[in-house]
């Protein structure tokens, strides 16, 4: 198995967690760090949150000040001089967000990743002449345009990363049976897209499960959003939720303080996940699409 090497958003995480924690450990607050450090506060806050990156001296006077012990030390300055690495998503900044360009870092690194969509074919699982009907139809653009033409090859280039690197993950699809019955780019593009889903349901780190419209209505219906899981332990959990005009990446411990009813946790949507894996057999997938192929013959 090749040595796993995450992308410098996963390092960028760490790094940020490994220091959050020391800080804490030391029984210290950031305005108390930033004075002992003659750092402004918003210096430590950008620091932390990973807004900016860190110097190789100013991290090891940070951790002097946490008293973190010397064998941890080169660790974690290994781990900041990674996460200033540039990922290889960079190269499609023009036209992808600064969270899409770091949820692909993130997921490209994933050991286990699960997806759950409402309204569309997961985009790992899209056809390119598929991909290029929502691109085009989302970005009102014609679908041979300069943007279009980027985003589906990011598409393409993801799909290689991802599904066909030398250590795919292993990917869970929870398809709303809307997503395999709505007629996207007609009956021809449709057609071919079922039956690329129906081969990629054939590999075996992938599993799809349809949920039928007689379920009825369920909670977190309305959005889709995906859960990475990392090899390694100290990574933790990411959830990333898209709709039509945001993108927002929550790990286990960024909880917003203003959430209170509905907990925005990965922990929470796992466990969303986890009933419909209870709930709803693989084993009834196959035959959904092969119902919905039907319908666009």
């Amino acid at each position: 198995m090749p040595e796993y090497s995450p992308d410098p958003a996963v390092q960028r995480r760490r790094l940020r967690s490994e220091l959050r924690k020391a800080r804490e450990a030391a029984g210290k607050t950031q305005k108390a760090v930033a004075e002992e450090m003659d750092w402004s506060p918003s210096k430590l806050i950008r620091i932390e949150t990973g807004l900016v990156n860190i110097s190789t001296n100013d991290l090891r006077a940070l951790l002097q000040s946490y008293d973190v012990s010397a064998d941890r030390i080169p660790g974690l300055i290994e781990t900041a001089k990674a996460a200033r690495e540039q990922t290889p998503w960079n190269a499609y900044r023009g036209v992808a967000s600064p969270e899409l360009i770091a949820f692909l870092g993130y997921e490209s690194s994933a050991s286990i990743i699960r997806y759950f969509e409402p309204v569309l074919v997961p985009g790992l699982l899209q056809t390119e002449e598929y991909a290029r009907v929502v691109i085009s139809t989302i970005l009102e653009q014609p679908p041979e345009s300069q943007d279009v033409n980027d985003l589906v090859e990011l598409r393409v280039d993801r799909q290689e990363r991802v599904l066909h690197g030398g250590s795919p993950p292993e990917c869970h699809f929870l398809l709303d049976e809307p997503v395999i019955l709505r007629a996207v780019g007609g009956k021809d593009v449709m057609r071919r897209q079922l039956r690329h889903l129906r081969e990629q349901m054939e590999q075996s780190n992938i599993t799809v499960r349809v949920v039928p419209l007689s379920y009825g209505l369920y909670e977190h219906v309305r959005v889709p959003y995906t859960l990475l899981e990392f090899p390694d332990p100290a990574d933790e959990d990411v959830l990333y939720l898209e709709d039509a005009v945001d993108e927002l990446i929550v790990r286990e411990n960024s909880l917003d303080e203003t959430t209170k009813i509905t907990p925005i946790t990965p922990a929470h949507y796992l466990q969303h996940f986890w009933e419909f894996e209870q709930e709803i057999d693989k084993a009834s997938a196959p035959a959904a699409i092969e119902r919905a192929i039907a319908l666009f013959e």
